[in-house]
């Protein structure tokens, strides 16, 4: 039987903030409500369990019909049906490196899957010298096999502190692939997120097969031609919404951002930053912002630690357009309503259920919020 309960909070004053703590920093916004928007009404939300008895899930993904492919940390890919009960795996996902915040990552399928069966993932990827993020696509068999599989993306320079992987992917309608990759735990000596050559710290777009688009920003230019941005720490949410492409990244102690990366331009990561080192110390230049680097949308310090996102798209009228981020410390469902390209207002929800991993807009308006401690739910609003 499904566990059911409801969350009801009392709606916050007018213009008061949402309660977050104290700043790391003392850096002053570049702009009106690029931090700390004022709070949000509180939605009354009814949730429930929609499945259990997962090993570390990390991404989740519809396949039509009610079923959702969720993956495992460890390196299983499973389906869940419409009734919440949960597959055995799933055959032909290669080996993982399963090291610290490494393993069996994001999953996506296809705009055509219902025509194409074609699944895409990320994980960390066991090679000579470590570990490094990599994407994959395949197709889905009805008798839940994968055939076809390969690389689409392999990341350069391994290594083997089992950090800061990222990491999401993105299929788009044209053919091409959006993949986010981490700064793999280099702190503020990480060279390699500035260096247009390597894909430490990037956006990366690629063409479903793997091979370059050559609309890329740095195709034909000293830079690697799979870098779609550049400059950033350890992106673990990606969606469409407004205008194209969005990422939310860690940061340190404080400066986790919320971006809309356009091509060939740079995000700050780490010369620039609106946190802290975990020791206290200044993050590179001891500077929020510099010539040359763009602003993050929004940020917030003290950290939400951001899984995975979703814009909202559905027939509660009061979340339309809203952008759904998943917080791993404190814990928490966040929602941004945005104008105009800009941060309005914030929310938090689902204060009490422990790590937000990713969540998923469900075409009948619910969301389903993935937990780190292995449930998924199942957020009905209003």
């Amino acid at each position: 039987m499904l566990r059911i309960f409801v969350l009801l909070t009392l709606p916050a004053m007018a213009m008061a903030q949402v309660d977050q703590g104290r700043p790391n920093a003392d850096f002053a916004p570049a702009f009106p409500e690029q931090t700390r928007a004022p709070a949000l009404p509180a939605t009354p939300v009814t949730v429930e369990t929609f499945a259990s008895g997962l090993d570390s899930p990390w991404g989740i993904a519809p396949i039509g019909n009610g079923q959702f492919l969720v993956t495992e940390r460890s390196g299983q890919l499973r389906v869940i049906n419409p009734d919440g009960s949960v597959s055995a795996p799933l055959t032909g996902v290669p080996p993982v490196a399963d090291d610290g915040q490494g393993g069996l990552l994001d999953v996506a399928v296809s705009p055509g899957f219902a025509q194409d069966r074609t699944v895409f993932w990320t994980y960390a990827k066991p090679v000579r010298g470590g570990a490094v993020t990599a994407a994959a696509r395949g197709t889905l068999a009805a008798d839940g096999t994968l055939s076809g599989v390969q690389d689409i993306f392999v990341q350069d320079n391994p290594a083997r502190n089992g950090r800061h992987f990222g990491s999401r992917i993105v299929p788009m309608p044209d053919g091409t692939v959006f993949i986010t990759t981490g700064d793999r735990g280099a702190g503020d000596g990480g060279t390699l997120v500035q260096d247009a050559t390597t894909t430490h710290g990037k956006v990366i777009r690629v063409n479903a097969d793997g091979t370059v688009p050559a609309d890329n920003p740095f195709v034909g230019q000293s830079g690697n031609d799979l870098v779609w941005s550049l400059g950033h720490r350890n992106m673990q949410g990606a969606a469409i919404g407004p205008g194209g492409l969005w990422t939310i990244e860690h940061g340190p102690r404080g400066g986790d951002e919320l971006n809309q990366p356009k091509p060939g331009l740079n995000y700050g990561w780490p010369v620039v930053s609106y946190g802290i080192n975990y020791r206290g110390s200044d993050v590179g230049r001891g500077q929020p912002r510099a010539p040359g680097f763009e602003e993050p949308v929004y940020y917030w310090d003290p950290v939400i630690a951001p899984g995975g996102m979703g814009f909202y798209d559905g027939p509660y009228t009061e979340w339309q357009g809203d952008l759904f981020i998943g917080s791993l410390n404190p814990g928490a469902l966040v929602r941004l309503k945005l104008a105009d390209g800009k941060v309005v207002g914030e929310e938090r929800l689902l204060t009490n259920v422990g790590r937000v991993r990713d969540v998923e807009v469900l075409d009948d308006g619910r969301l389903l919020v993935l937990l780190d401690s292995g449930s998924v739910l199942r957020v009905t609003p209003g």
